[in-house]
């Protein structure tokens, strides 16, 4: 099995499901009251068991939401990068990696460019860093991906991914040592000054 390094959140899942869990639970919790003051006023079956019912789904879909948080991640291994998501499960070879670049989010999706909602999403994060993986192809067809993945995962039609993590900089740096085979040569490094402390004369 390869050899994997830190599970870096991906900013964009965690941001835009803080947005909607609360929202989604209260709902849930008003409609379950609804249900029982329904019930308490004399009202046919069926409508405190629809309210309920309704209120019970939102909660469970809430909390689904809440767990799944930061289960959206990317993470580097020996001989590629890991991008997964509660819905995809993506190994990018590093084979197709070109380059990798940091660039602000707020440069990257102009409000002037993006949908209403998009913007609203981003505005809290424009000032963050992103990386952008410049690929020489998808490992899967774009219109999959962008079925799977977030808009904000694509500043335009060619092959890239935006990846937003907290730690930026470590991401980079631990990526760009995976890729150039920095972690793995280490353990080689270590074995040939051992050699040739041992060739040197003792006293």
């Amino acid at each position: 099995m390869a050899k994997g390094g830190r599970r870096y959140p991906l900013v964009i899942y965690t941001h835009m499901m803080n947005r909607w869990y609360p929202a989604i639970l209260f709902l849930g919790v008003a409609l379950l009251g609804m249900a029982v003051a329904v019930y308490m006023w004399g009202f046919e079956m069926w409508r405190w068991v629809a309210f309920a019912s309704v209120g019970v789904l939102n909660i469970f879909f809430g909390s689904l939401l809440f767990a799944l948080r930061k289960s959206a991640y990317v993470q580097p291994f020996s001989d590629h990068l890991k991008l997964a998501t509660p819905f995809l499960r993506l190994n990018v070879s590093y084979k197709r990696i070109l380059r990798a670049s940091s660039s602000n989010m707020g440069a990257l999706f102009p409000p002037k460019n993006v949908s209403k909602w998009q913007a609203e999403i981003i505005q809290p994060l424009a000032k963050m860093t992103a990386i952008v993986i410049e690929l020489t192809s998808f490992p899967m067809s774009q219109p999959a991906l962008r079925l799977f993945l977030s808009p904000l995962f694509f500043k335009d039609k060619t092959p890239h991914f935006v990846l937003l993590v907290d730690d930026w900089m470590r991401f980079s740096a631990e990526l760009e040592s995976f890729r150039t085979g920095g972690i793995t040569a280490a353990p080689q490094k270590k074995q040939d000054t051992s050699s040739i402390l041992s060739r040197l004369p003792r006293k």
